[in-house]
């Protein structure tokens, strides 16, 4: 008699799964905290390795339209609406849209169209209706917690593609090597596969690719470090232990950062967000790797 074997592919209901995950996971930050974030955005997200390998992977044609959600200051609106395309670009922060147009103002567009909107929003109320664009995109901005419901949304808003870029990691907020130094189990997240998955139950066979981002920290003090840092260790969301083992991981990292803190040799000079550089870097800096996960929607291969 053989032992009866169900292939976890064919029985997870990944969705699901990923709700019960989000549930162990830091609230998503509300409005108005981008609204504050916002303010301190000056060239954020201007044209770089990311923005200029995402838009290559999307392969957007000349003259179509775009859906950007989650759109930020306007990292990919910006340059679309410069290239000509026609965009409709949601986000649910008016700081994020204000700096956003501030841009498109300066560059001259006029072809990007902001809304007031969020993931969890009645889109059709808002005018974002089925077949609306040629391409729907989402970069970095996926953070529901229905995440079935919000690539469905976004298949259906698109005509021919959708393209959207996912954590390959636990979170692009936690530096994993760190925690590992510190002695602490990082809270796997893995949201691209869960995307993949998801899209797969659905029939939807969708490519995957990667980008590489690397992070620039700089920090003002050594005890600033310690403590910006240190807040990844305090994070629930991202490490699962006890308040001895959180402690004895503040104490190591005390020790690597005495090891990989060194002076910043670019201190002062604006970084890519605009914002002056502290006195203070890493001495290796932080990689952050994003799954850019493209499908059509007009039955093509």
């Amino acid at each position: 008699m053989h032992d009866e074997f169900t292939p976890l592919l064919g029985s997870t209901d990944w969705n699901e799964e990923w709700k019960q995950l989000q549930k162990l996971r830091r609230h998503a930050d509300d409005a108005s905290f981008w609204d504050k974030r916002s303010a301190t955005f000056t060239t954020k997200d201007a044209p770089n390795r990311y923005v200029e390998q995402f838009l290559a992977y999307a392969a957007i044609r000349p003259g179509e339209t775009v859906f950007d959600m989650g759109c930020g200051t306007g990292a990919l609106a910006v340059p679309l609406g410069e290239a000509g395309h026609k965009v409709v670009a949601a986000d649910f922060s008016r700081g994020m849209l204000d700096q956003m147009q501030a841009r498109l103002d300066a560059a001259g567009v006029r072809t990007v169209f902001p809304k007031l909107m969020s993931w969890e929003d009645d889109w059709p109320a808002f005018g974002v209706r089925a077949g609306m664009t040629d391409v729907a995109i989402a970069s970095r901005s996926i953070a529901t917690v229905d995440l079935r419901d919000s690539l469905l949304r976004l298949s259906e808003v698109a005509r021919r593609r959708v393209c959207i870029t996912l954590a390959t990691a636990s979170s692009p907020r936690v530096d994993e090597r760190i925690l590992a130094a510190a002695g602490l189990p990082c809270l796997i997240g893995r949201d691209y596969l869960y995307a993949f998955n998801i899209l797969a139950a659905e029939g939807i066979k969708a490519e995957v690719r990667y980008i590489a981002s690397t992070r620039e920290d700089t920090f003002a003090t050594p005890e600033d470090a310690f403590e910006k840092l240190a807040a990844m260790i305090d994070d629930s969301s991202a490490v699962q232990a006890s308040a001895a083992e959180r402690e004895r991981a503040r104490a190591n990292l005390r020790e690597w950062l005495a090891v990989n803190l060194v002076p910043n040799e670019h201190a002062g000079e604006p970084d890519c967000k605009g914002v002056a550089q502290g006195a203070w870097r890493l001495a290796e800096p932080r990689t952050v790797t994003w799954a850019f996960l493209a499908w059509n929607t007009d039955g093509t291969a």
